[in-house]
């Protein structure tokens, strides 16, 4: 008489398959939610005051990229950082995530500090006065600055997860030839004592037990 034995359900994967699933989903969803947030917020108007002219006060704003533009330019950065993370390997992969987390950094830092930034309207105040010297009044800034930095911080958030568990994350280099075209998958050699190949092999048509 011949034994069957149960094998448990392919649902029930690792914890590390698991956790690098889900790691992978936040991660993307945070990098590209964090660098749509810092370029919507760097094209919005970011503070705005009065100069004294002749003839009265005048109304001058500053939009983010008027003010600095380098909270832009690094969700930029980061966004390509995040999609270059599935094109490396190892110690490449670190290093892409590090920057990834850097971009972050970089984003948030700048855009707090351009959010108490008058030089861009001191600026347009000597323009519209004919005066060097000139300064704004009655300055005022928006929450756009502050958008800007909470992009940045998904952007950080995701090298952060990119960090901890990229090394758990899929690549595309090993599955491509240089051409474009998809690489040929050879099988891999059943191990009985692993249930999941037992049902991979099933998946294929293959005969598990190699008879």
């Amino acid at each position: 008489m011949e034994y069957v034995t149960a094998l448990p359900h392919p649902r029930s994967e690792p914890a590390r398959v698991r956790a690098g699933r889900r790691s992978l989903g936040v991660a993307l969803l945070c990098g590209a939610l964090g660098a749509a947030v810092a370029l919507l917020a760097s094209r919005q108007r970011w503070s705005e005051a009065t100069a004294s002219v002749a003839g009265g006060d005048f109304p001058l704003t500053a939009k983010g990229s008027e003010v600095t533009g380098v909270p832009a330019a690094l969700a930029i950065v980061g966004l390509a950082a995040l999609v270059a993370v599935f094109a490396v390997r190892r110690a490449g992969r670190v290093l892409v995530a590090a920057l990834l987390a850097l971009s972050g950094a970089g984003t948030v830092a700048t855009a707090v500090l351009g959010a108490s930034d008058s030089s861009a309207l001191d600026e347009k105040a000597a323009q519209a006065s004919g005066d060097t010297s000139a300064t704004v009044d009655a300055l005022s800034h928006t929450a756009w600055p502050y958008a800007a930095a909470v992009g940045g911080v998904l952007i950080l958030l995701a090298g952060l997860i990119a960090l901890r568990y990229g090394t758990l994350w899929p690549a595309m280099s090993g599955r491509y030839e240089r051409d474009g075209t998809p690489r040929p998958r050879k099988a891999k050699p059943v191990d009985p004592d692993r249930p999941e190949d037992l049902w991979k092999a099933l998946d294929r048509g293959e005969d598990p037990t190699g008879a």
